[in-house]
C-alpha cells in the first residue's frame, strides 16, 4: 500500500494491496512496539542522567540504514508502534523524548528523519517533532507554521 502525507508525498511502501491507512496489530507490530519502548527508555536515561548535548550526539550518531525501498518498513507501521509505546510507557512521554526516539527508530529503518525543535513566543513554549524530507511525520503537519525552528538534528 502507498501511504502519503496530506500534501501527496509518498512516505512509505507496504507489501500488501490494502489501501487503508490503519496498521493491523501483528507480531511485526509487537516487535516494533518493544523496540520503540526500548528507544523511549534509552532516551529517558540520557535525558535524566546526562545533558542535552549527549542527547543530540546520540541522535546524530544514529546512522540512516538505507534499504531497498520495497523492503523498507512502512512509515505508518513505525509511527503506530511508537504511538503504542508512548501509550504503554510507565510515565507520560513528552515531545522531546518521543521525537528523539522516533528519529532514531526511523533512521534505523532507512528513513532520513530529523528531530526538529522549535519555539513559540506567545504563549511562550518549546516543542519537538520529527520530519522526513521536510514533512512532519509524528505531529500535526502545521508545526513549522506555529513554531520558529531552532535546531535540526
Amino acid at each position: 500500500m502507498q501511504l502519503t502525507h496530506a500534501q501527496g508525498v509518498d512516505l512509505s511502501t507496504e507489501e500488501t494491496g490494502n489501501t487503508q491507512h490503519h496498521v493491523p496489530f501483528s507480531l511485526k507490530t509487537m516487535l516494533l512496539f518493544l523496540e520503540c519502548w526500548r528507544w523511549l527508555l534509552q532516551v529517558e536515561l540520557v535525558m535524566r542522567f546526562r545533558n542535552s548535548t549527549s542527547l543530540r550526539q546520540m541522535i546524530q550518531d544514529q546512522p540512516i540504514r538505507y534499504r531497498d525501498g520495497s523492503r523498507r518498513t512502512a512509515h505508518a507501521s513505525l509511527s503506530y508502534a511508537m504511538e503504542l509505546a508512548c501509550v504503554f510507557y510507565f510515565k507520560h512521554v513528552l515531545c522531546l523524548q518521543r521525537s528523539a526516539a522516533t528519529t532514531m527508530m526511523f533512521r534505523k529503518y532507512g528513513w532520513p528523519a530529523q528531530m526538529v525543535t522549535g519555539a513559540q513566543i506567545v504563549p511562550y513554549e518549546f516543542h519537538a517533532w520529527v520530519e522526513v524530507d521536510d514533512i512532519v511525520v509524528n505531529d500535526k503537519p502545521y508545526m513549522k507554521e506555529i513554531y520558529q525552528v531552532l535546531e535540526r538534528c
